[in-house]
């Protein structure tokens, strides 16, 4: 049986995963700086699942193929974004040269599209991560079995974007997990603020992080100075983060809130992944 999200949420060994997961996804950030900024905000983040997930056969009925149209009309139908924003970034994503024309089409009316292999590679660094925090939880064998058999990746994605795509708890966690995850760079702002949580105590409304420097966060997430504090200062209307000293001087600290919100994400993200994983990767799957 799969774990499920409140499991996740009451568990404080899960806190240590929630850790290693952002330290994890600033690991692929510095790795491949260009490919990482498009789950680097909410939107994008849904919309590239939703790409890969029509690509490998998103669970449907209907037959596998990622053409802009079909992309565009299933980004809008599932509130995702425009029309303009989501042609936007198909023709971003091939500019890029993440997306390419798919190899042997017969339908010339259709210009099917397909992930190159650095998408696929940076998704498949994206999943193994997650399957390995699993693993550290429980000991299971999820990332052994995924590694042995690299098709099965396939299987698992198009189960993981339709179930992120239906669920609350990931597509909308509380406002200041939305300010962040909406704002361009504005999740890898979260998690590198979280990968510096010295540990975390729900009796306390507050958790210090000690000295923490805007310059740094710059130059690691190629954001704008009046980006990064418009972002922190709207954050600071609303109780979540905050400063010893003011203005912004002396130890930075984050709310029980805003940690629970990102808490509670994580939990149902993790979830869903190990939902998707059962069921392909399991003995009797």
């Amino acid at each position: 049986m799969s774990i499920t999200a409140e499991k996740l949420a009451a568990d404080d060994r899960f806190f240590e995963a929630v850790l290693l997961c952002a330290n994890e996804m600033l690991a692929i950030y510095r790795e491949s700086p260009r490919i990482a900024s498009i789950f680097a905000a909410q939107q994008r983040w849904l919309m590239a699942h939703a790409g890969f997930a029509l690509h490998y056969g998103y669970p449907d009925g209907i037959k596998k193929g990622l053409y802009s149209g079909r992309f565009v009309e299933f980004v809008v139908a599932n509130k995702i974004a425009s029309r303009n924003t989501a042609a936007a970034f198909m023709q971003e994503m091939l500019a890029y040269r993440f997306l390419k024309p798919a190899s042997g089409q017969s339908d010339r009316r259709t210009r099917l599209l397909e992930p190159t292999e650095t998408a696929e590679q940076h998704f498949l660094k994206w999943l193994l991560a997650h399957l390995s925090i699993l693993d550290g939880l429980d000991g299971g064998k999820r990332l052994e079995r995924a590694s042995a058999d690299l098709s099965t990746i396939g299987k698992i994605q198009p189960l993981i974007a339709k179930a992120i795509i239906e669920t609350d708890a990931v597509r909308d966690p509380g406002s200041t997990f939305n300010l962040f995850n909406w704002a361009n760079s504005g999740g890898l702002v979260m998690d590198y603020l979280m990968s510096r949580l010295p540990g975390f105590d729900r009796s306390k409304e507050r958790t210090t992080l000690g000295p923490v420097s805007l310059g740094e966060i710059r130059a690691q997430f190629m954001i704008s100075n009046t980006h990064l504090k418009r972002l922190l200062s709207q954050a600071a209307e609303m109780g979540s983060i905050g400063w010893e000293e003011p203005p912004r001087k002396g130890d930075l600290w984050l709310s029980r809130g805003f940690i629970l919100e990102y808490w509670n994400y994580q939990a149902a993200k993790f979830a869903v992944v190990d939902a998707a994983a059962e069921a392909v990767l399991s003995p009797a799957a």
